[in-house]
This record gives structure tokens, C-alpha cells and sequence, in this order.
């Protein structure tokens, strides 16, 4: 692994060997970080469930101001650690290890470090089949999207595998969907206004770009 673009381009990244996460990789982050040029430029970014790092360090190499990292897996933020700590960004970063869905998002004494204007959400797959209204990971969107934590008109790419059927909170409306390597990569505009005691909308029943990449060598 390693970051792709930017004044960190050509670093390398430790990758946690095992299965507790799963790294995009190069022909992944490059489509997705395209999309992402206009909104990236001196942006506060939050990386939940992060594993080692690689899409936040991507975010930062490219312009970003600020990055937090949330990751509960011990190895995974070891390496996460390390990785921040060889590329030297650390006064750029922080690794915040806990649980992403008990978690307030609103890290103490770092003030510069929020609202968040990108945000990157990357849970296991096996947590989408059950993302619907009032479960755990239904609940971490929600609390994203307050104010305190997300700016208006703050972005969420979220992952999931190709074809996923789950609902977000209204709050979070899909722009754009990109599909690659047997993934949908969703990216989702925060807009809280007039959804107030409104019914919850499900993510396939809105309107929005769909991009098909052919990944093949």
C-alpha cells in the first residue's frame, strides 16, 4: 500500500495482513479521489473505521488540514500509528482508538479538528445488511450529521459491497454511487434542512449518478 498522490506521493503504508480490514486499493482510491479534488483543499476530515490509515493519509497528502482516525482494532491502529508517525504528519492527525458505533465523533481538545468537512466510512460489510433506522450503525450516521460534528454540506463516502440494499438517515442523501471491484463506493451530501419530523427515505429509493469502472488488468 502506499499513498498515490500529493506531497506524501510514492510513501508506503503498512497494511494489516489479516482480515480485520480490507485497504482500497490504488485503482480504487484514484477514481474516488477524483471526485474528491474540489472538496478536499484545506478540508477537515474524519477516517471511521480506518483500519491503517490509507484513505485519510490520502486525503491529507492531497490538501486536506486535518485528519482524525477511528479505528477500534488494536493491530489495525498500531500500524495506523506508525504509519502517521513515518510520513510525519502527526501534528496533522489523530489517532483516536474506539468504537465507531458508540462513539460521540467530537474528539476533546483538538477544536481545529471539527465540524468535519469529509468523511470517510468504511465499516465491515457484514454491518450493512443490517443498516437500517435504529440500528447501532444507523444511529453513528445520525450523530455524524449534527451539527457539532459535520458542517453543512459536508460529504460522506461510504462503502459497501456491490448492490447493497440499506437505509441511511435523510440527513445523508446520495449524490453519486461508483462501482468497482465488486464494491459500491456512495458518496452522500450532508443536508439537514427541512427533514425535520419527515419520514426516513431509503438510499434506493433516491436519485443519483451511478459510475461503472472495468478494474480488469
Amino acid at each position: 500500500m502506499r499513498i498515490i498522490a500529493g506531497k506524501y506521493r510514492r510513501r508506503k503504508l503498512l497494511a494489516n495482513s489479516g482480515m480485520t480490514t480490507r485497504p482500497i486499493t490504488d485503482r480504487v482510491k484514484e477514481p474516488l479521489f477524483e471526485r474528491l479534488t474540489s472538496r478536499l483543499e484545506d478540508a477537515r476530515v474524519a477516517d471511521v473505521f480506518a483500519g491503517t490509515g490509507t484513505l485519510g493519509l490520502e486525503a491529507l497528502s492531497r490538501g486536506a488540514r486535518s485528519v482524525v482516525f477511528i479505528e477500534q482494532d488494536r493491530k489495525a491502529f498500531d500500524l495506523l500509528q506508525k504509519n502517521v508517525e513515518a510520513i510525519g504528519c502527526s501534528d496533522d492527525c489523530l489517532c483516536w482508538r474506539t468504537d465507531a458505533m458508540r462513539s460521540s465523533f467530537q474528539p476533546r481538545n483538538v477544536g481545529d479538528f471539527v465540524p468535519f468537512d469529509l468523511v470517510f466510512f468504511d465499516p465491515p460489510y457484514r454491518m450493512i445488511e443490517g443498516l437500517s433506522a435504529g440500528s447501532p450503525l444507523y444511529r453513528s450516521l445520525e450523530r455524524l450529521s449534527r451539527p457539532t460534528v459535520s458542517a453543512d454540506g459536508a460529504w460522506l463516502c461510504l462503502r459497501t459491497p456491490e448492490r447493497s440494499v440499506f437505509d441511511l438517515p435523510p440527513t445523508w442523501i446520495i449524490e453519486r454511487k461508483l462501482t468497482m471491484s465488486n464494491m459500491d463506493i456512495h458518496l452522500c451530501l450532508l443536508d439537514r434542512a427541512g427533514f425535520e419530523g419527515e419520514e426516513e427515505q431509503t438510499a434506493q429509493d433516491q436519485t443519483y449518478l451511478e459510475e461503472s469502472f472495468d478494474d480488469e488488468e
